[in-house]
């Protein structure tokens, strides 16, 4: 059976259809699963078996320029409609990822109108899955598949397909960067935990993806001599960083979620955002989540208007992070992923 995959993004969005892909290849023997993905994550599906070909698509860059992309449009079209498939999924829910599956050869199938996250997604499926909301982003994708193949759904624990062997590996890599500014962990806290893992002997590394990041990762590494500021990388250079670290360190981001794909003991890092539903998952994961009066509070901006939280004199923002100490974070790093 070949089917036709549409998960285009993000980063943390397409790790998570990893497992149901390995739930698939086990249910159906043989099958061959063909990918849509945005260009930039696109090493992410070719880390899978049971993924034969990987189809990137541009289209946050083709938004800035539509006219300037026309022949690029056209050639990825072209690419889409070549081969026809027995099934096509489309894993997103969206507006744009509906479009994308319209474009392909083979019947549609996808979260139905109550699923998805923008109900006109649902439109073009011959077959709408409904799958609750309400649960983690790694159950929906295997519930998903699991109804799109006409399968059980598996009881087996999640298996990302993609984890590597361990031997070798050392340092540890701190995974600073996020694009909502409130899931940043505080930049003293890094520091301080930078500090522990020095103490001790241990290598850290700041990786980073964009400028922003870079001073950032400049800034935690000045207030702890010893750090080091990764050079600059793309995907697949952070993915040998992440299989070659012994731990990683992570705020909810795609690159937490990528290290726990891996098996790389991870400790990822919740203040606003909701453990239950995007926390890291494997065999290895720690989640250390904030327990503060409005925590999570799942928004982008922080509504906190409280009094102040101050640790040794230094205000904390946003303030749920206060429950989430580099002292409580190195404990747990120490008991989960270094020797004693």
């Amino acid at each position: 059976m070949r089917m036709l995959l549409v998960k285009l993004s993000s980063l943390g969005d397409v790790v998570h259809a990893l497992p149901a892909v390995t739930d698939a290849a086990r249910a159906h023997r043989g099958l061959e699963v063909h990918w849509v993905v945005e260009e930039a994550y696109q090493a992410i599906p070719a880390l899978h078996p049971a993924v034969t070909r990987v189809i990137p698509v541009a289209i946050r860059r083709w938004r800035r320029s539509v006219r300037g992309a026309v022949a690029e449009i056209r050639a990825c079209v072209q690419a889409l409609r070549a081969t026809e498939y027995e099934l096509v999924l489309d894993a997103q829910g969206l507006i744009k990822s509906a479009l994308v599956a319209s474009v392909c050869r083979g019947p549609r199938a996808g979260f139905d109108r109550a699923s998805a996250r923008e109900p006109l997604a649902s439109l073009g499926h011959r077959r709408g899955i409904a799958v609750p909301q309400r649960q983690h982003a790694i159950d929906r994708q295997r519930a998903l598949f699991a109804g799109a193949l006409c399968y059980p759904l598996p009881p087996s624990a999640v298996d990302y397909g993609i984890a590597r062997g361990r031997d070798g590996a050392s340092g540890l890599l701190f995974a600073h960067g996020t694009t909502w500014h409130n899931k940043r962990w505080p930049e003293p806290f890094w520091a301080e935990l930078a500090r522990y893992a020095l103490r001790v002997g241990q290598r850290v590394t700041l990786p980073w993806a964009d400028a922003q990041e870079h001073s950032r990762a400049q800034r935690i590494a000045a207030l702890a001599p010893g750090a080091r500021v990764a050079d600059r990388t793309d995907l697949r250079g952070i993915i040998e960083l992440l299989a070659s670290s012994a731990a990683v360190v992570s705020v909810d981001s795609g690159i937490g979620h990528l290290a726990a794909a891996l098996g790389v003991p991870t400790i990822a890092l919740y203040g606003p955002t909701d453990a239950a539903l995007t926390g890291c998952r494997g065999t290895a994961v720690h989640n250390v989540a904030s327990d503060f009066e409005c925590a999570p509070c799942v928004e982008r901006r922080c509504g906190y208007r409280g009094d102040p939280v101050l640790i040794d004199a230094t205000r904390v923002e946003p303030a749920c992070f206060s429950r989430v100490t580099p002292e409580r974070v190195w404990q747990q790093l120490r008991a989960a992923a270094l020797p004693t």
